[in-house]
């Protein structure tokens, strides 16, 4: 609990938990960093290393593109099993899932030349003020341009 004295006579309380996410910080995380890490692609190491210590956050959208990616690889012949593996893991890495407005996403789409998925997660590290996890450098670009501004 913190004290703060004021300019009157009263005093001002704070009391509070202590602050879980100065443990873990917020990262934005996007499906290409998942995917490498559900399903033990090549990438998925330095996934893993760059999402510990962090409190992962992702659009709702990612549950879907996860959803596409598990069939993808099993339409290229990865087994009906380990293509469901995959998803049935994403439970594990508790990830705060969040909504966005659509016409949020259009403008960030159009200013910064993305598809309004990309934008998604652009307008969630925007919002968090978090960095965002991707293996798209072109995604990776459009956010740190967006965040000097």
């Amino acid at each position: 609990m913190t004290r703060a004295k004021a300019s009157g006579q009263r005093v001002l309380y704070v009391a509070e938990p202590p602050p879980a996410w100065a443990a873990e910080p917020p990262a934005v995380v996007d499906a290409s960093v998942l995917a490498a890490v559900l399903w033990a692609e090549p990438a998925a190491g330095e996934a893993r290393r760059r999402m510990a210590g962090m409190a992962l956050h992702a659009p709702t959208l990612i549950v879907y593109e996860l959803a596409n990616v598990a069939r993808n690889k099993r339409r290229s012949g990865v087994p009906d099993e380990a293509a469901r593996a995959g998803l049935l893991m994403l439970t594990e890495h508790k990830l705060s899932l969040h909504c966005t407005a659509g016409e949020d996403l259009y403008d960030l789409a159009c200013r910064h030349g993305l598809t309004a998925y990309d934008a998604a997660y652009l307008w969630l590290a925007l919002t968090l003020r978090a960095p965002l996890l991707t293996f798209d450098q072109r995604l990776a670009e459009a956010v740190t341009r967006a965040q000097r501004r």
